[in-house]
């Protein structure tokens, strides 16, 4: 009994290794792996409140390297800090007709279609999307801005065009 117990102890011990190596990205999603990880954040801005956003994110590499899923909660704040509202977010990124998109949704009900992306390999990404009649174009960026951190910001283009209107910004720190 001892034996077997010892034998599959060690089978498990091996194997963990292997099975805890994450998939490697696809391309074109390999131009973005520098999204990776576990990223927190505490200095965050968001324009129409004048307030601030504090959270955390986390992007993995899902469906064997076809796809990245970030997860992330916001915590927002007035201009005197008091607490206004809390919520979460996900995001599915993946390669579609030779081009990234990208589908967001948040606890809110806001749902952005990003349609294109442009991409500086390994240190920036603009997602852009959808343009519809009536409706804003949102914006979002990530730009590499140390190697453990990540300068963000989300905007928006009104209905009709003009420049983009900055909606949230703020560093993410990577965590892991």
């Amino acid at each position: 009994m001892r034996g077997g117990f010892l034998t599959a102890a060690l089978v498990l011990a091996l194997a963990a290794p292997a099975a805890a190596q994450p998939a490697k990205l696809k391309p074109p999603l390999a131009a973005v792996g520098f999204l990776v990880g576990d990223w927190k954040s505490d200095d965050g801005k968001v324009a129409d409140i004048g307030g601030t956003s504090a959270g955390g994110s986390q992007i993995t590499i899902e469906s064997d390297g076809a796809a990245l899923l970030r997860r992330d909660h916001t915590e927002v704040f007035d201009v005197r800090g008091k607490p206004v509202n809390a919520f979460h977010q996900t995001m599915l990124i993946y390669p579609e007709g030779g081009a990234l998109h990208a589908d967001y949704v948040d606890g809110e009900g806001h749902i952005i279609h990003y349609v294109s992306a442009t991409v500086a390999p390994g240190r920036a990404v603009v997602f852009n999307g959808a343009v519809q009649p009536g409706a804003p174009t949102f914006r979002l960026s990530y730009q590499r801005s140390g190697a453990d951190d990540l300068t963000v910001d989300f905007g928006m283009i009104p209905p009709g065009g003009g420049d983009v209107r900055r909606i949230a910004t703020g560093t993410l720190h990577r965590v892991r």
